[in-house]
């Protein structure tokens, strides 16, 4: 088999069927959708479109796509985001990426906005260099690798629309589950080049991505928390302590920079916050152990 559509649907019930409809998947592909202990009804709007592995505990996402990599059949996985809808052609133009570079481990598409704007999705891996270039102003130039017409190399993509060789995920042991939401594929795609593998990303594939988690503003807190609290486990996962300071301290320059001239100054300010002292407070992960939605035992035993 060549090709597996791996979905992770939490409470995705706007967004799933719309992700499901746009995919074109041959008669050899399959289609998986990991419905992540949603309590929404979601998981019932999948029926026959693809095979369901239904959790009865909500997990991180970085477990969540270990396990469709592991389950996926297929020589490549397309991990998608239930809020993720691709364009025609964008899975063919990912597997072509892939057969063209035989050691490329995954590609990226091209992300636009539900508004069909394009949105940053590709960057350099974080470091102090990217950090400095943020805090500088030249973010653009030098730290964002996405847009333009042609396929390249990159440090890490998004992992909304991310096209995987499982058999390159299988050797550096798939995602991470310490990284619940966030820096969870940045932390992958490290691995992966760590161990030999090319990053790519191909403008050719377009995908639109709703960005669910973003447009909950009542788990704004939680999300900055998590996403602190999980970039930070990246620096000291990966960089020396002494790095990982310096780029902190980098980033909360950075922030405080922004919220003088930001119309959303309160926020930039939480970020500073949050950056200072590494995410700590209640995040994604305790919420989700919090609610421990009630959901039907699978027949399945998945």
């Amino acid at each position: 088999m060549k090709l597996s559509y791996c979905i992770v649907n939490t409470n995705g019930r706007e967004h799933l069927p719309a992700c499901l409809a746009a995919i074109d998947a041959g008669e050899e592909d399959e289609v998986i959708v990991l419905d992540n202990a949603s309590d929404d009804g979601s998981a019932q709007l999948v029926g026959d479109q693809a095979r369901l592995i239904a959790l009865r505990q909500r997990e991180g996402k970085a477990a969540n796509d270990s396990r469709l990599l592991s389950e996926a059949r297929g020589e490549y996985a397309l991990l998608l985001n239930e809020d993720a809808e691709l364009h025609p052609g964008a899975a063919g133009a990912l597997v072509r990426a892939l057969d063209d570079d035989p050691r490329a481990a995954a590609v990226g598409a091209q992300l636009v906005s539900s508004e069909g704007e394009p949105v940053p999705c590709a960057w350099r891996l974080p470091g102090v260099g990217p950090a400095l270039a943020v805090a500088t102003g030249v973010q653009k130039l030098l730290v964002t690798q996405s847009g333009g017409t042609r396929r390249r190399e990159a440090g890490w993509c998004q992992s909304s629309a991310l096209l995987v060789r499982r058999s390159a995920a299988e050797e550096v042991g798939f995602l991470d589950p310490d990284f619940f939401v966030y820096s969870d594929e940045t932390d992958f795609c490290k691995r992966l080049r760590d161990a030999g593998w090319r990053i790519l990303f191909d403008p050719a594939a377009v995908a639109t991505h709703h960005n669910q988690l973003s447009t909950d503003r009542a788990a704004e807190g939680r999300r900055l928390a998590e996403f602190h609290r999980n970039r930070d486990l990246y620096m000291r996962k990966h960089h020396s302590t002494g790095e990982r300071l310096l780029t902190r301290a980098l980033w909360v320059l950075a922030y405080l920079e922004r919220a003088v001239f930001a119309s959303d100054r309160r926020r930039m300010l939480r970020h500073a916050r949050h950056e200072l002292v590494g995410g700590s407070g209640d995040g994604i992960r305790e919420a989700a152990g919090a609610a421990r939605p009630s959901v039907p035992e699978d027949p399945s035993g998945s």
